[in-house]
């Protein structure tokens, strides 16, 4: 990822850009109300931007001791394929780095197709012998 052309920066996207770039990925509607009780809860935020525009954003999610949850990992389909979500998750693996201590959990949902990307980070596939299938519900 060219630096020069993108800035990131550890805050927030505001709620309306982030409703924007899930509808931008195919992520569907979501009430205003609670994507901002959602972003206010995270622990920790990244944003890209090029110039103003925001290209990409991700956050942890968890209790900020014992369980992390890497959330909304997302790049703007104009942006994907170039470096954009590596950048992401560099900036979470530096904030998990000192954040999460021996014995904490760090799970993530990865999209379908999106595995591999993750596994360069060393999170494994579930299921697994040691972890069991992992299991969610949408409300």
């Amino acid at each position: 990822m060219n630096s020069d052309k993108y800035s990131i920066k550890l805050e927030s996207p505001s709620i309306n850009e982030f409703l924007n770039l899930r509808n931008k990925i195919g992520w569907g509607e979501l009430d205003f109300n609670l994507a901002k009780t959602s972003l206010n809860n995270s622990l920790f935020h990244v944003i890209i931007r090029n110039q103003s525009q925001l290209i990409g954003m991700a956050r942890v999610v968890g209790d900020g001791a014992m369980y992390f949850y890497i959330q909304d990992v997302i790049v703007d389909p104009s942006y994907q394929n170039s470096g954009v979500g590596s950048a992401l998750m560099q900036e979470i693996e530096s904030y998990l780095s000192v954040a999460a201590n021996k014995g904490s959990t760090i799970g993530l949902l990865a999209a379908k197709g999106k595995e591999g990307f993750y596994a360069r980070y060393n999170y494994i596939l579930r299921p697994s012998s040691s972890l069991g299938n992992g299991m969610c519900k949408f409300v």
